[in-house]
């Protein structure tokens, strides 16, 4: 079963006073008859997080270089409107389940549910349901920063998935430049939860592809896939594989000798299952900008936006393949179908809480 995190009490959320320059609104549209907010978080270095309502997305991330000059460091769009057409999961909070299920299905209790397939013969990314809901929203703080909490009942059998589903996603701001994000979800019967965030993030600001980004990602070994790409169950070693980031790596150096056209991989972290530890590093030698990834879940998923083209985002920026880089973490890929992988088994009386810390600094 899924394993109850003791970090409440850290994270406990209260609804005080609020800075109104810290945290804006302001609205953006209105889809199904709710209102979309675009909400501005700003932290008293300038760093501005945008975050609105519809899917918990960032839609922007303003963060100070070395020269303490201001950037937008997410991929994304400038309204409502572009993200309504559809998109690769810009800055979505994903789920119910995060990543790929082989088949679209998975056996409990003795009994087969079949979920939305929305790629061929898989589910993926619990076929979009977080990031078309419109989420109620609420401005919170605490002693991790200010910022917005969202909550979104996702009714029993939403998308093939079992249990009314109770989740809470949080995301605060900091003065330290560090984004605390959690998910927490309780459910009325078992079944099985994995969140994660989906940003893109190009630390140069998107005026060049991530081949100068360098990474290290705490990982000895990863989850093997095949033509579907969905896991096939096996955990090999990443030593001398294309795709080792063991050790500090620019991106460029070895994403042309990678399957898919570059990096695409979970990573299986070093790490007990429920502790926080730091799980990546990114090092942007132009801007000097650093983004370190801390989290309790058990994987991270290393993503170069292989698979973008003909997509026209923020500034008019037209986004290409290798434009930017999603560290999603998160459970493994279809850990439902693999009894060798940690559990995402989620049951009545528990609660699905993880935590993830992007921390922003710049090179010394």
């Amino acid at each position: 079963m899924k394993k109850i995190l003791c970090l409440t009490a850290l994270f406990a959320l209260i609804s005080c006073p609020i800075n109104a320059q810290s945290v804006q609104k302001e609205h953006w549209g209105t889809v199904k008859g709710k209102e979309v907010s675009l909400y501005t978080v700003t932290n008293k270095n300038g760093m501005k997080m945008q975050i609105m309502n519809l899917g918990c997305i960032i839609t922007s991330l303003f963060v100070p270089d070395k020269n303490e000059k201001l950037e937008d460091v997410v991929l994304g769009f400038n309204n409502l409107q572009d993200y309504l057409k559809g998109h690769p999961s810009f800055g979505t909070t994903v789920g119910r389940y995060a990543n790929r299920i082989k088949n679209a299905q998975f056996v409990m209790n003795d009994s087969v549910y079949k979920l939305a397939s929305n790629e061929e013969n898989t589910a993926i990314h619990g076929g979009n349901e977080f990031r078309d809901a419109v989420w109620d929203a609420i401005i919170v703080s605490n002693e991790n920063g200010e910022g917005l909490r969202f909550h979104y009942l996702s009714p029993d059998g939403s998308f093939g998935y079992p249990g009314n589903l109770d989740v809470t996603i949080t995301y605060l701001l900091n003065d330290d430049n560090a984004i605390y994000a959690t998910f927490e979800a309780e459910t009325d019967k078992d079944t099985h939860v994995s969140i994660t965030n989906h940003s893109y993030f190009n630390l140069n600001g998107a005026k060049e592809l991530i081949y100068d980004h360098k990474v290290i990602v705490d990982a000895d070994t990863y989850t093997e896939f095949g033509k579907d790409i969905t896991p096939t169950g096996n955990l090999p070693a990443l030593k001398g594989t294309a795709w080792d980031l063991s050790t500090m790596t620019r991106l460029g150096d070895k994403i042309s000798d990678i399957p898919l056209n570059g990096y695409h991989h979970c990573y299986v972290l070093n790490k007990e299952d429920g502790e926080m530890k730091k799980a990546a590093e990114v090092i942007e030698p132009n801007s000097g900008r650093k983004l370190e990834v801390f989290t309790t879940q058990p994987g991270i998923t290393v993503y170069a936006s292989n698979g973008l083209d003909n997509i026209t985002g923020k500034y008019g920026i037209a986004y290409t393949p290798h434009m930017a880089l999603c560290l999603e973490t998160q459970d493994l890929p279809d850990a439902v179908n693999h009894p060798n992988f940690p559990s995402t088994l989620l049951k009545p009386g528990e609660k699905y809480f993880e935590t993830v810390i992007y921390d922003f600094g710049v090179v010394e």
